[in-house]
């Protein structure tokens, strides 16, 4: 790709305007700001925004906090069955801390506007609905003054990051607490990890490795709408399948792999080239490679090697690797919990050179990472992992660009890209047209490595 336009955003401003704005927080921190936090003694209400499986599991983890009274007062979703199921399989779960009267139930697009006016500030809304539409809500949510859990990834290409980097300035603006379901960064043990790599245990960092290899993951093998779903609606049903609801499996799946290696790195690479096709397709239509492998890059020259692969019968591994000079550091073993996390001497992984392990069993992240933003609201600290979320959420995004296009893709040209996926998201309705229509024999546009080198459909 070309060198991105002078007259816009570079990683290195980019990074340098983030130093900037954390450090005014921390002294924002400390002035007369308006409080939106709950006391101790008060009960934290919560809407859930998005009622499928995930939405349902942050639900679950945020009534299981402990640190306070805390309860679900209401539920929106554009599928009235998804709505429904999750609301009872909550209430058989907690009782009366789900408190979710008929009329506080919302099903439309704008169902999140009616249920972010449920709550007040110091309060908490839960945004799971599929990536697109982060930016839309987070934005009311600020504009209400309301707490914000939302879920990774939370941008799905360049125009979304700077519509997000832009709102993260004024959540920080408004002292809010913002969670972002990047729940690695969370956990105890890749915590410990992590200081332990700083110290220099295992000496400089020469390469790192990260491994999604499994069978079909989510929707994202979809085949063509056969329902009498409506187009609009049989795509957000199957989001990860389009790259414009979710970035793809690609984005929704890779980036806690990627960010949790970076994270270890404490950078992000400036640059991604990358590659992937579809095998065995069948009948499936979306617009998702299954298999995919990028080379990310430092600035320091460090390599980053990622390999992502959806094709059933082959051999699975879930993992994270980096090696350095004095020896090798097991970020993760097989999945998101537990990470099980350690260090060798040298780059087997011998028992005879394990040199530390993190004790088991570990506390769960999806749960920590809700009892630190609990615990930040109820006393008032600091708190807003946006600018990482939107960091993170980029990087990936770069990844799966530079396989799509068979070109190198580098920070700066992936936050100035200017193709948006779905550039009317906000106007979306249950009777507006898809962002991405389906040919006649029923087939979606899916990225030409080669062919299309700006473009990624």
């Amino acid at each position: 790709m070309s060198e991105a336009p002078k007259n816009v955003s570079s990683r290195r401003d980019f990074l340098k305007n983030s130093s900037k704005l954390a450090a005014g927080a921390s002294v924002l921190a400390g002035t007369a700001i308006p409080h939106v936090y709950a006391a101790d003694e008060s009960t934290i209400k919560i809407a859930l925004v998005g009622c499928g499986g995930r939405g349902t599991g942050a639900a679950a983890n945020a009534l299981s906090t402990s640190s306070g009274p805390i309860k679900l007062v209401a539920m929106a979703d554009v599928f009235d069955h998804r709505l429904d199921t999750s609301y009872k399989s909550l209430k058989k779960q907690f009782g009366d801390k789900v408190d979710v009267p008929d009329d506080q139930k919302f099903i439309g697009f704008d169902g999140y506007e009616k249920a972010i006016s449920c709550l007040s500030p110091g309060d908490v809304v839960l945004l799971v609905t599929p990536p697109a539409f982060r930016w839309v809500q987070f934005g009311y949510a600020i504009e209400k003054g309301i707490n914000v859990f939302m879920e990774k990834p939370i941008t799905v290409d360049g125009p979304s990051t700077r519509k997000m980097l832009e709102l993260a300035k004024k959540s920080e603006e408004k002292n809010l607490k913002v969670g972002v379901g990047l729940m690695c960064r969370h956990c105890k043990a890749r915590q410990e990890l992590y200081d332990r790599i700083q110290d220099g245990q295992i000496g400089d960092i020469l390469e790192l490795r990260a491994y999604r290899m499994a069978g079909p993951t989510g929707s994202a093998a979809t085949g063509p709408n056969t329902t009498d779903m409506s187009e609009l609606m049989y795509q957000i049903s199957r989001f990860h399948g389009f790259l414009w609801a979710s970035g793809g499996g690609f984005s929704d799946f890779l980036i806690h792999n990627i960010d949790e290696s970076c994270w270890m790195k404490n950078a992000w690479p400036v640059r991604a080239d990358g590659s992937g096709g579809r095998h065995y397709r069948g009948d499936n239509v979306d617009q998702n490679f299954d298999s995919y492998s990028v080379e990310y890059t430092f600035a320091d020259g460090t390599k980053m090697f990622l390999r992502g692969r959806t094709i059933p019968g082959c051999r699975q591994k879930f993992a994270s690797f980096a090696h350095g000079t004095k020896g090798l550091a097991v970020i993760s073993t097989s999945a998101h919990h537990p990470a099980k996390s350690r260090i060798y001497k040298g780059y087997n992984e011998d028992k005879d050179n394990l040199l530390w392990a993190y004790p088991q069993p570990e506390p769960n992240p999806y749960q920590v990472e809700w009892d630190d933003l609990i615990s930040a609201i109820r006393n008032d600290q600091p708190y807003n992992e946006v600018r990482r979320g939107a960091e993170a959420s980029l990087v990936t995004s770069m990844g799966r660009m530079a396989a799509h296009t068979g070109q190198v893709v580098t920070f700066d040209e992936m936050l100035n890209c200017e193709q948006e996926f779905a550039p009317d998201v906000d106007k979306l309705t249950l009777d507006s047209p898809a962002p991405v229509l389906a040919r006649a024999d029923g087939s979606y546009p899916v990225p030409l490595p080669g062919i299309l080198k700006r473009r990624e459909y």
